[in-house]
């Protein structure tokens, strides 16, 4: 899978799920805190890629 394909299936599953969160009432209060562990893995990702690459 290339990587801008992979980033853009990351963002949409991203998405759905915090929709979904905020659809069911849970990031109520806690809003502004729901996007640091989606950019957490999201880097992690990005830093995993450049030291493993082939």
């Amino acid at each position: 899978m290339r990587k801008r394909t992979f980033d853009i299936v990351f963002i949409i599953l991203a998405t759905a799920l915090l929709v979904l969160l905020s659809e069911y009432r849970i990031l109520e209060k806690y809003i502004a805190f729901s996007i640091v562990p989606i950019l957490i893995a999201y880097f992690l990702g990005q830093y995993s890629e450049r030291k493993f690459r082939n």
